[in-house]
C-alpha cells in the first residue's frame, strides 16, 4: 500500500481562495476550473492529486486498500493541499465524511454544489464510480447522497444549486464570494 505523508498544518498560511465539496457528480471538477479561471487562480482537483501522487486509479485504491484505506490517503492529500495552495480546490465527493478533512475544512470558505439525484446520477452514469457498482446504482446514488447531504450542509459556509449549467455555478460562486467580501469590509 502506497501511503502519503502525514501533512503538517498551516505550513504555508496560504489559504484557498474557495473550496469545493459535493457528491459524485454535482460538477466539482468542471465547476472548479471555470471559477479558478473567473479568479485568476490555479485549480486542483484532489481526485487528481491523488492519483498522482500515489500512481494508481481510485478504483485500484478501492480494491487493494480498501474504503478505510483510500479515505486514509484521501485525508493526507486533502489536508496537505488545503494548507499548500491558494486557488480553487475541489474535493472528492466522499472527502468529507472522514473527520480529519471536516476538522481542515473548518476555517476554509466552502462551497457546498448541491445537486439533485436524478441530475447528479444523469451525469455519472456509466462511469467507473466503485461506491455505484450495484445492482441498481442509480438508488444507491439516491441513497449515499441522502447519507451525506447532512454533512455537506455542515462543513460549508454557502450552498450553490448545481443542476444549473457549470458556467451559471460558478457566476453564482463568484457573485456569493464578492458578497461575501462586501460584508466582511468595513466602511
Amino acid at each position: 500500500m502506497t501511503q502519503t505523508p502525514t501533512p503538517t498544518r498551516a505550513t504555508t498560511g496560504r489559504r484557498p481562495s474557495a473550496v469545493l465539496i459535493g457528491f459524485m457528480g454535482a460538477g466539482k471538477s468542471t465547476v472548479g476550473r471555470l471559477l479558478a479561471d473567473r479568479l485568476g487562480v490555479d485549480f486542483v482537483d484532489t481526485d487528481i492529486e491523488l492519483v498522482r501522487r500515489t500512481g494508481r486509479s481510485i478504483p485500484e485504491i478501492f480494491e487493494s486498500d480498501g474504503v478505510d484505506g483510500f479515505r486514509t490517503i484521501e485525508e493526507n492529500v486533502v489536508c496537505d493541499v488545503l494548507d499548500n495552495h491558494g486557488g480553487v480546490v475541489s474535493l472528492g465527493g466522499g472527502a468529507v465524511t472522514t473527520a480529519g478533512v471536516r476538522d481542515a475544512l473548518a476555517d476554509q470558505r466552502v462551497v457546498y454544489l448541491r445537486v439533485s439525484p436524478e441530475r447528479g446520477y444523469e451525469r455519472v452514469s456509466g462511469t467507473d464510480r466503485p461506491l455505484l457498482a450495484t445492482e441498481d446504482p442509480a438508488a444507491r446514488y439516491a441513497e449515499l447522497l441522502a447519507e451525506r447531504t447532512d454533512i455537506y450542509s455542515s462543513v460549508c459556509t454557502f450552498e450553490v444549486d448545481a443542476d444549473a449549467a457549470p458556467d451559471a455555478v460558478a457566476d453564482a460562486i463568484v457573485a456569493e464570494l464578492a458578497r461575501e467580501l462586501d460584508v466582511r469590509t468595513p466602511e
